[in-house]
């Protein structure tokens, strides 16, 4: 069963699996249910759409939690130039359908779950992830954790300006 949020006292892998959850939950509920303009809509000066928050947080899945813990990513990411075109996933999302993007991110979802559970039974929040930083330094499966949780609630909090705009809709939490 998947976790609706972080449990008021649990153990550490508990408290930042429920986080991730949490975050995810809240930022499918800012995201669905729209169709291709309302994923291509904008708020403000800025570029950020629904859609591309949905497949940069799709490409972060993968980047996090197949990449980094050295599994497979969605296919749709080995043939990007990422040199030439370091934004690619937020640009081409505009040419995307809504199923797609909705399928992308639930699928990459889907496989950091298993990837992140595997990890865990195999060595817990001290598993080292597949790559090191350019200091040298190898972040572990908590700090993974940690920064993609991170990265949802900045991303949540792009999808609240720009989903209140489309339809107005408001509020901290999906309802149950």
């Amino acid at each position: 069963m998947i976790p609706m949020g972080p449990p008021a006292a649990g153990t550490e892998v508990e408290t930042l699996v429920g986080s991730l959850e949490r975050q995810r939950r809240i930022f499918a509920w800012k995201t669905g249910g729209l169709d291709a303009d309302g994923l291509r809509a904008t708020a403000a000066a800025s570029t950020i759409t629904l859609g591309g928050l949905l497949k940069h947080l799709a490409l972060c899945e993968d980047m996090y939690f197949s990449i980094r813990l050295g599994r497979q990513p969605a296919a749709l990411w080995r043939d990007v130039d990422w040199d030439d075109e370091a934004d690619w996933e937020w640009r081409s999302a505009a040419d995307d359908s809504p199923e797609f993007l909705y399928a992308l991110w639930r699928e990459c979802v889907e496989r950091s779950r298993a990837n992140i559970t595997e990890a865990i039974g195999a060595g817990g929040l001290d598993t080292p992830a597949d790559f090191t930083w350019p200091d040298g330094r190898t972040p572990s499966l908590r700090r993974m954790m940690i920064d993609m949780i991170e990265e949802y609630a900045r991303h949540t909090g792009h999808a609240d300006l720009i989903r209140e705009s489309i339809d107005g809709l408001t509020g901290e939490d999906p309802p149950e």
